[in-house]
């Protein structure tokens, strides 16, 4: 039997016509007599009738089970009255079988192909090939596929070329941990795999292009979470001749077509933007979630001489004291209140203040230690009203920022502040081009080394904490979607930051050589963006993982366990490379 259409795309101007379809079989009912069969394929479900009077299609269709695979032909009519589905695209129709084939048998499941069976994530991705036939499961797929499709066709019109980079290149130690990849041909010498892009995509300006993307592949052997896999995909691409409202005007184009395509959603243009510095203070992040408010307040000024020994302490050393307001909050019990103290605990703070606002003022046990007026002072600037709680933490700004950043982020997630139907989009600008790395005792570049700072800013050794970089990253709902920057492109500026950041020049020429040498030939100005297109992915789809979105994802473990990789090879593959495994003994 050739097969006619999907089961999904079956409608009622199919009624009276006979069709050929086939799948597997979802569920299966027997009624007085009769054997109904939702037959599934990647459209959808639709239902197929075996009538006793053809006994031996009847006969056969007693021992389909879940998961078999069939095809089956005969004729479209509409579902007797009482009996039509409006849950099911195809549910005003039903497939009565003339024919029927089984193709295939399938036996006893590990657990049911269906949306509503929940099993661990282990169990699932042990059986991905049973787990993707999920409906729930395709549909993130094709969700997938269409953004992507989306994606390329928006950048091919507006002028981009698509290259594609190489995979096995040179170990560049600046950011996460690559992983080696032994080459045979030259033992004792090794490439790396791809952490993003970056260098050769500059390389290709200084080339000429002027256009570059890639839908890129990229790999990082670090720690794994929701948001996290050790193989990932970009959506990387790099432009010449450019400043930073010329790629964020790329950017919020190709989003709000994305979004009209995959979720017939209008998204306004151009984002709000926010510098790195109020997004720091106001929300605890570089990543805000804008779509509730609750701003965190810094009351440095107004607290330095407060008689609360523990703010005044840490101000005298440099720290700061910032507050956060919790709608409704006052009616926390002593116990709830501790449990958000144990929460910042998390996050270096070594404890949390509170006061109750009410209709006079405000209530704790640290309330006598403040004049009148301070209280006022932070009632009114937190926009405090009876009812409400008000939390305080007093540290250093990393501990701080963080602390109330996280709170104020499950506050407004536990006290349903959060419109999850908005989308809203925003460009975090004005980073800090350098952090000082604490354990190593030297500056490191936030974003990464290539990063062009501001124009007019001068790179030395005592203004490296101020200087500010071109970077941008962009922001929806709380979650960073991608970043990007003006690149450096005169040889000089980059010799200066490599300086800063304690790189010599015969490091750099062993690490970056290529690119430098290419900076000195012509290399026109260029910037360019990576966006997390599986974090997209998961977003359209209303996913809280990227797993969700990934075909073949590794566990927290890095493990498959479907293909038990990664696994041991054999000494003859080892001779080959010329690798020796070394066992370490346990001392004992």
């Amino acid at each position: 039997m050739k097969r006619s259409c999907y089961c999904g795309d079956v409608r009622e101007d199919s009624i009276g016509k006979e069709l050929s379809v086939c799948g597997w079989v979802h569920s299966r009912r027997d009624h007085g007599g009769v054997i109904f069969i939702d037959l599934r394929d990647r459209e959808g479900l639709m239902q197929i009738v075996f009538q006793p009077e053809n006994k031996e299609i009847f006969s056969a269709a007693e021992r389909l089970r879940s998961e078999y695979v069939i095809s089956v032909k005969g004729l479209i009519r509409h579902r007797p009255e009482g009996t039509v589905n409006p849950n099911m695209p195809t549910g005003k129709t039903e497939l009565v079988v003339s024919e029927l084939e089984i193709v295939n048998t399938s036996p006893g499941l590990p657990f049911e192909v269906s949306d509503y069976v929940d099993t661990s994530e282990e169990l699932r991705l042990k059986y991905r090939y049973l787990d993707m036939r999920r409906p729930s499961f395709q549909k993130n797929f094709f969700m997938r596929h269409k953004i992507s499709n989306e994606i390329r066709s928006f950048l091919n019109e507006d002028g981009f070329i698509e290259i594609e980079t190489p995979f096995l290149g040179k170990s560049t130690p600046e950011g996460a941990r690559d992983f080696l990849v032994p080459a045979r041909l030259h033992h004792g010498s090794f490439y790396a795999l791809p952490q993003s892009p970056q260098i050769f995509k500059q390389i290709l300006m200084v080339a000429g292009f002027d256009k570059y993307y890639q839908i890129a592949r990229c790999f990082r052997d670090e720690d794994l979470r929701a948001d996290r896999q050790l193989e990932f995909t970009q959506v990387d691409l790099e432009m010449s001749f450019v400043e930073e409202s010329d790629i964020m005007g790329v950017i919020e184009r190709m989003l709000a077509r994305v979004f009209k395509a995959a979720l017939n959603a209008e998204i306004k243009t151009p984002f709000e933007k926010m510098t790195y510095a109020d997004a720091m203070l106001n929300y605890g992040s570089d990543k805000p979630d804008t779509r509730f408010e609750m701003l965190i307040q810094d009351f440095s000024a107004e607290l330095k001489d407060c008689g609360f020994s523990v703010f005044a302490n840490v101000l005298a050393k440099g720290g700061i004291v910032r507050g956060l307001c919790i709608p409704k909050g006052a009616g926390f019990s002593r116990s709830e209140i501790d449990g958000l103290t144990k929460f910042v605990g998390e996050y270096g703070a070594k404890g949390l203040a509170w006061m109750k606002v009410t209709e006079t003022g405000a209530e704790s046990n640290i309330v006598k230690y403040f004049k009148d007026e301070e209280i006022k002072t932070i009632v009114s600037k937190l926009d405090g009203k009876a009812g409400d709680l008000i939390v305080f933490l007093a540290d250093d700004e990393k501990v701080v920022a963080q602390g109330l950043g996280a709170l104020r982020l499950k506050m407004g997630k536990e006290l349903g502040l959060i419109d999850k139907n908005k989308f809203n989009f925003l460009w975090i600008v004005d980073f800090p081009m350098f952090e000082w790395d604490m354990d190593e005792k030297r500056w490191s570049a936030l974003h990464h080394p290539f990063t062009s700072p501001k124009d007019g800013e001068t790179l030395s050794a005592d203004n490296a904490g101020k200087v500010k970089a071109k970077a941008y990253d962009i922001v929806l709902n709380g979650v960073e979607l991608g970043g990007g920057s003006i690149r450096i492109h005169k040889n000089e500026v980059q010799k200066q930051v490599f300086e800063l950041l304690n790189i010599s020049q015969d490091s750099a020429k062993e690490k970056f050589g290529f690119l430098l040498d290419a900076l000195t030939y012509g290399a026109p100005p260029h910037g360019g963006i990576a966006l997390g297109f599986d974090r997209l992915c998961a977003l359209l789809s209303g996913e809280e993982s990227i797993r969700e979105v990934i075909a073949f994802p590794k566990t927290q473990k890095a493990l498959d366990p479907m293909s038990n990789a990664p696994a041991e090879v054999s000494e003859k593959q080892l001779k080959e490379l010329g690798i020796r495994i070394v066992v370490k003994q346990a001392k004992n």
